[in-house]
């Protein structure tokens, strides 16, 4: 790709808004004052404004390798706390994708280095639900299956933050674990039941004071 053709595309792109909307992005300067709040994956195929079909402004977003949501990413607990206790989204979801190359590669034993400590956080996951994915023999199956129990896990990380919890005591907010199918360019809502998933789990890491 050439990097000047970037700059053509960026004109082009003011002047179409402009057409359309003559005070599209002094109206855009004046705030942001999204619903939603978007942990999704780095890959290069997978757009979140894109796939939603969300206007700049709809959706607060936050990407990394394999959407993932650990306790100690200072990046993004920090993401969670501003949209949630300055933006007050609404909804958060975690969108995870097939053929990610991050769940792929946490799949095998290979040595890649930095991002070693990252990936454990997935061969975490395929360890607490082992039983499941060994017994699906079919390998595209099984990582397709992993990417679906990664987003789950992550919605769990979510709700287990001290901002979340406060907020599902004090108002409406709604947590969703979807995956985009790069195949069909769908979205699929995977309907996790989230009372289910922690029923047995959730007193551990209830926090009964959050402070402000």
């Amino acid at each position: 790709m050439d990097i000047k053709r970037i700059f053509k595309n960026n004109e082009s792109w003011v002047q179409k808004k402009l057409d359309l909307q003559p005070d599209y992005f002094s109206t855009m300067s004046q705030g942001q004052n999204p619903d939603i709040l978007y942990i999704g994956c780095s890959d290069s195929r997978v757009s979140a404004e894109e796939l939603m079909g969300v206007a700049p402004g709809e959706v607060f977003v936050h990407r990394n390798i394999a959407n993932m949501v650990p306790n100690t990413d200072l990046s993004a607990m920090s993401v969670i706390n501003y949209a949630v206790a300055h933006l007050k989204v609404k909804h958060i979801v975690v969108c995870g994708h097939y053929y990610c190359g991050g769940v792929q590669a946490a799949m095998k034993s290979g040595d890649l280095g930095i991002l070693n400590p990252w990936l454990r956080n997935i061969r975490d996951v395929y360890r607490t639900h082992k039983d499941e994915l060994n017994a699906i023999e079919n390998e595209e199956e099984r990582y397709k299956r992993l990417v679906e129990l990664n987003v789950e896990e992550q919605c769990i990380n979510v709700i287990k933050t001290a901002e979340v919890q406060k907020a599902q005591r004090e108002r409406n907010i709604t947590i969703h674990g979807w995956v985009f199918d790069i195949h069909s360019g769908k979205l699929i809502d995977l309907n996790i039941d989230f009372i289910k998933l922690l029923e047995n789990i959730m007193e551990i890491y209830r926090l009964d004071d959050v402070k402000e």
